[in-house]
């Protein structure tokens, strides 16, 4: 079977065994496989990418835990891996988390740090293909087809080379999977976190997936598990036993979608410039809540986070969505269309606020996120007046400001009092 070490690069043809060791530096980092050399859809998700900018931009941190996030009021936003040893996890409650892991270092969001690294790591994968979709700024899926002989490598070579790159010019790690569709390249990337390499092929994906959980499907949460066990579907080899038109009858475009992923078929393409049809941020709580303030402080961060992204790629949205999660996992949205297109994040804020209050007291939550839909290009920066709210000129003004202000001394610089709550 086809093999490669990734360490050094060396390829060379291996027994089908574990414990494998690469016959040019000895190397245990090896990947082997039958289909290494002719599969060429992968997932790569840097580990811990918040968590692991901070440790390489402050070696001081480097076998300490380390937790992205607020105050004892705020969440957690990510966590290194060897708080998550400690049982730390994303969108857990500060103080549930400093309980788990009190020697803790806690340091607040660096976006601009975590932007200047993404747009490093994507520099390197445009070397390798124009075929690249960003999912977020640590994870993206890669189509190397036919780059082989512009490269003289197979695409499991570049991507070995790739995360190689990452480790030793930014000081960065990243797990890749490697299959012949979004779907299974995405599972696979989970299979060997930190600084993995996993492969499913082909011929392997109906004995890969018969007893897997069906939860390990991208978009499958609580509630959809929830559904899918009611109709004694807990596993890959439960949806087989199902005919499509029964899943479509029972579960819509989703039941249609989980017939080909049992499977093991999916025929999204990887699409560079696929049009953003929204922009949105949400958590979810370690603990259902129904605390206004902690509430009203989320409102706010996610509102922050959505006009950050808005800024930056020059968009507004006409409508503002607001989206909780209750006990049951019953969901409940609210939508709000607005005279003037929104990016700023005041005006995301008070219309989420708005759409909050109508329902406020139907919690507690265990999710919230914020939105804005219905996006078109930003002409004015958000300032332009309203006559129903005078003040909001001045408001939009002074967030300008703000913002440069932040990009100019960090985003610390200057903190409203709710990001704290």
């Amino acid at each position: 079977m086809d093999a490669l070490c990734r360490d050094c690069l060396t390829a060379f043809d291996a027994p089908a065994r574990k414990g494998l060791r690469c016959p040019a530096c000895r190397s245990p980092r090896c990947v082997a496989h039958e289909e290494l050399n002719s599969l060429s859809i992968a997932h790569m998700d840097c580990d811990a990418f918040y968590a692991s900018v901070e440790k390489r931009d402050n070696p001081a941190l480097a076998s300490k835990p380390v937790i992205i996030g607020g105050g004892k009021r705020g969440v957690v936003s990510t966590a290194c891996y060897v708080a998550r040893i400690k049982g730390v996890r994303s969108a857990m409650p500060m103080f549930q988390a400093l309980k788990l892991c009190p020697e803790a270092v806690v340091i607040k969001p660096r976006m601009e740090a975590y932007v200047a690294a993404s747009r490093e790591i994507r520099d390197m994968m445009e070397e390798l293909t124009p075929s690249i979709e960003p999912l977020s700024l640590d994870e993206a899926f890669i189509d190397l087809t036919g780059t082989a002989r512009l490269h003289g490598h197979p695409p499991s070579y570049m991507l070995a080379r790739l995360i190689r790159r990452m480790r030793t010019e930014l000081r960065l790690t990243g797990s890749v999977g490697l299959s012949h569709n979004k779907f299974l390249a995405k599972v696979a990337s989970d299979l060997d976190k930190p600084h993995g390499f996993s492969v499913i092929g082909a011929a392997e994906t109906a004995d890969f997936l018969h007893d897997k959980p069906v939860r390990l499907i991208w978009g499958v949460g609580a509630a959809t598990q929830a559904s899918l066990e009611k109709a004694g579907i807990r596993t890959f080899t439960d949806l087989l036993r199902w005919d499509r038109a029964d899943l479509a009858a029972r579960f819509g475009s989703m039941g249609d979608r989980l017939w080909h992923l049992a499977r093991g078929q999916d025929r999204r393409r990887i699409t560079r410039n696929a049009p953003m049809k929204s922009i949105s941020n949400e958590t979810t709580f370690f603990e259902d809540t129904n605390d206004p303030d902690l509430l009203d402080g989320h409102l706010w961060r996610l509102a922050e986070k959505v006009s950050d992204r808005a800024k930056a790629k020059g968009l507004a949205g006409r409508v503002v969505t607001l989206k909780l999660k209750r006990r049951d996992h019953s969901a409940l949205s609210r939508r709000l269309s607005l005279r003037d297109p929104a990016q700023l994040a005041d005006t995301i804020y008070r219309t989420a606020r708005g759409l909050f209050d109508s329902v406020g007291a139907e919690g507690p939550y265990r999710l919230i996120g914020v939105g804005i839909a219905d996006l078109v290009p930003d002409n004015d920066g958000g300032v332009s007046g309203d006559l129903l709210d005078p003040d909001a000129t001045r408001r939009g003004n002074a967030e300008r400001a703000t913002d440069a202000i932040r990009k100019k001394f960090g985003p610390d610089a200057i903190l409203k009092g709710r990001a704290l709550r």
